[in-house]
């Protein structure tokens, strides 16, 4: 029989196993032009409820991989180790771990993305630094990771292009849920940029992608087996997000926060958070340090300060501040039920931190500050949240996404603990 479109997406609607031949011709040939969108929005949805088995999984993950350049990281003198969050509210965590991977010995190549939605991408919250440079050559991330150890960067727009299309598809048809198309989305990029091994962040809450701790978990297995069959040394880490990550939640807030973490002091959840995925990586690359002590003895402030100014950032640089901050009023006397990750992501998004659309501007000093935690008892009238903006109408937005974030009532919460489990192959 002939490969063609129609069987392909028959065979997978009918819940039948794709041959290696059929992922490949069938991707490859839409990656050409040579089948329609509606064709492979068709084969989303029947891989949306039919799924794709291991060997089908790593196939087309490879296509997608092969479908691009790969970057080379071979010949450095540190190992090479990375790291992936699947993104959550006040998800600042890449800016520390980065610079205390490396300051532990490693080479970190933190290849990372802008955020849309409530979620605040890495490389937003670095562009509020002037100067300092997100797009780099591939020569240039193989002497940072040589001469510094790390480097956050944007992705080349040849690594996996067969996702950046595909992940468009999936945004408007509605099959983003489905497990194997994150996990090979997610997997055929990180391993495209060559590194040796791979810690995933998997967060899993009412702030999180994924809400449900039995899903988040199969997420997680899947990417870590795609990673140890692609000879990447992988684990994933099950993170709660049901509450913000620390206290800010912007673009510039965030980098003020990893700065005071860098340093030594910062909120303990970001700290305790950074220092277990660190202390993941360098086992997976055999190094044996102590990050919780390279962020007390100012080591990995260094390096941050070094890998700041390799991309042409002022790491002293002293962020402007909103013009416009407020607080937000504890309504009554009680304790604090519930402190939403998701519906403080939303009001960050809404005074202007955040994009809809990829071509939206985002604000630097837009966001919020959480004042108080899950369990803290108030008096009325206490602050809770304080609101940063640019100007009248974002901070009315903010003012406007306030209902429902924070539950104050008599009733003591059960709180998640923020380390859920480790993934290992």
């Amino acid at each position: 029989m002939s490969i063609n479109a129609v069987e392909i997406i028959g065979s997978k609607r009918d819940g039948r196993v794709l041959s290696n031949e059929a992922i490949a011709w069938i991707l490859n040939t839409y990656n050409a032009g040579g089948v329609a969108e509606e064709q492979m929005s068709s084969l989303l949805m029947a891989i949306f409820f039919n799924g794709l088995n291991a060997e089908e999984l790593n196939t087309w993950t490879d296509v997608m991989i092969n479908s691009g350049e790969r970057l080379s990281l071979s010949g450095l003198s540190r190992p090479t180790v990375d790291k992936h969050s699947t993104g959550g509210v006040g998800d600042k965590i890449s800016l520390i771990l980065a610079p205390l991977v490396a300051a532990c010995g490693a080479a970190v190549p933190q290849l990372s993305g802008r955020g849309l939605g409530h979620t605040g991408g890495t490389l937003d919250k670095l562009d509020a630094i002037p100067g300092w440079r997100a797009f780099l050559s591939n020569e240039e991330v193989r002497a940072q990771l040589e001469s510094v150890g790390a480097v956050i960067c944007a992705a080349g727009q040849g690594m996996a292009p067969i996702d950046r299309k595909l992940y468009s598809l999936r945004d408007v048809t509605a099959t983003v849920e489905s497990i194997p198309l994150i996990a090979s989305s997610i997997m055929s990029k990180k391993i495209a940029e060559g590194t040796e091994a791979l810690v995933l962040d998997v967060k899993v809450g009412r702030g999180a992608f994924m809400k449900d701790r039995d899903r988040a978990r199969t997420l997680a297995q899947t990417m870590v087996g795609i990673g140890t069959q692609h000879g990447v040394k992988t684990v994933a880490q099950l993170t709660n997000m049901d509450v913000p990550l620390g206290i800010a939640a912007g673009n510039a807030l965030e980098v003020i926060e990893s700065v005071e973490v860098l340093r030594g002091g910062g909120p303990q959840d970001v700290r305790d958070l950074t220092v277990a995925l660190a202390e993941a990586m360098l086992e997976l690359v055999g190094i044996s340090a102590n990050p919780a002590e390279m962020l007390d003895n100012g080591k990995a402030y260094e390096t941050y300060r070094s890998m700041i100014s390799a991309q042409g950032g002022d790491p002293d640089y002293e962020f402007p501040k909103a013009t416009r901050i407020e607080t937000y009023e504890a309504p009554q006397a009680g304790i604090v039920n519930r402190l939403d990750a998701l519906g403080v992501g939303v009001i960050a998004w809404r005074l202007g931190a955040g994009r809809a659309r990829k071509e939206d501007s985002v604000s630097a000093a837009a966001g919020v500050r959480v004042l108080v935690r899950e369990g803290d008892s108030v008096e009325k009238g206490q602050p809770l949240l304080e609101l940063h903006a640019d100007d009248d109408s974002h901070m009315q937005a903010g003012r406007d996404a306030l209902s429902g974030s924070i539950l104050i009532n008599d009733e003591t919460p059960t709180l998640t603990p923020l380390l859920i489990e480790l993934v290992r192959k």
